[in-house]
């Protein structure tokens, strides 16, 4: 037995609008406490990740370098301590040029 009763009915309809009027809401303060967190992210001056990601990737880089250089330098190092070797070849030298002696001027002949 189903009774027709209007003030549930009603009831109904109210809480449904109240429940569409509460998402509204909730959407709007979500966007707006959205835009507050970007406008005070933007003042503190931060770095993306695109842009923190690619200098990461270069002081890596830069990093593996400097330790390859590292082990050549040591390997060099080790060289140059071995007392048995020539610790390197002499640059032979050249010989200082000098400027050729200057001659002494031709006598003028009378005409």
């Amino acid at each position: 037995m189903q009774t027709d009763n209007r003030l549930l009915d009603d009831l109904a309809r109210v809480a449904s609008g109240a429940l569409g009027a509460l998402t509204g809401v909730r959407d709007e303060l979500e966007t707006r406490l959205r835009e507050q967190f970007e406008r005070i992210l933007g003042r503190m001056n931060l770095v993306r990740r695109e842009e923190f990601d690619a200098v990461h990737a270069m002081a890596a880089k830069a990093r593996a370098a400097q330790e390859a250089l590292e082990a050549r330098v040591a390997a060099l190092e080790a060289r140059l301590a071995t007392p048995g070797e020539p610790a390197s070849r002499p640059t032979p030298r050249r010989p200082k040029r000098t400027r050729p002696a200057s001659r002494p001027p031709k006598p003028i002949e009378p005409l």
